[in-house]
């Protein structure tokens, strides 16, 4: 288990997951996603982006609905964490970015990064992608509240509309 190597409050995801069912009140992949985004931004302290990478193309990733500054776009499955969560769909949770030896780095300010693959029908949708600028921001608690909240987004959206 990672302890949180910030000063940020644990956050109540349970909290968090309720109020995003009620958000999503549209079955609407485009809306719903950037309703996630902007909820997520607002409600989970300490982060700099958040935002979908949807795959579109072959072994691609293209940038979907965010928050946060413009964004690197397409990324290769080859490339970056986000790539190796499409990889591998599984989540990458990651303390130090610069560690990574092919990091993708959009925002040079970002520090840590949590990436949630999103699988529809066994196929890959997407994933949605958390920056911070604290090293260290994301821990097991943030990886499962965040993995929860996915579950309440993929529930909650026809992920065959976008």
């Amino acid at each position: 288990m990672t302890e949180r190597q910030t000063d940020l409050p644990a956050t109540d995801y349970g909290l968090l997951a309720r109020q995003l069912e009620a958000l999503l009140d549209t079955r609407d992949a485009l809306t719903n996603s950037a309703q996630t985004c902007a909820f997520i931004m607002q409600s989970v302290p300490g982060l700099n982006w958040a935002g979908f990478y949807l795959h579109r193309l072959p072994e691609t990733l293209v940038l979907g609905p965010f928050q946060g500054k413009p964004a690197c776009n397409p990324i290769p499955f080859s490339k970056g964490v986000c790539g190796a969560a499409a990889r591998s769909r599984e989540t990458q949770r990651v303390e130090d970015v610069h560690a990574v030896a092919d990091h993708i780095a959009c925002d040079a300010d970002s520090r840590s990064e949590l990436v949630i693959p999103i699988v529809s029908d066994d196929g890959l949708w997407g994933l949605l992608d958390l920056d911070s600028p604290l090293p260290g921001r994301f821990d097991d608690q943030d990886q499962a509240g965040i993995e929860a909240l996915m579950t309440v987004f993929a529930a909650r959206t026809d992920l065959a509309t976008l």
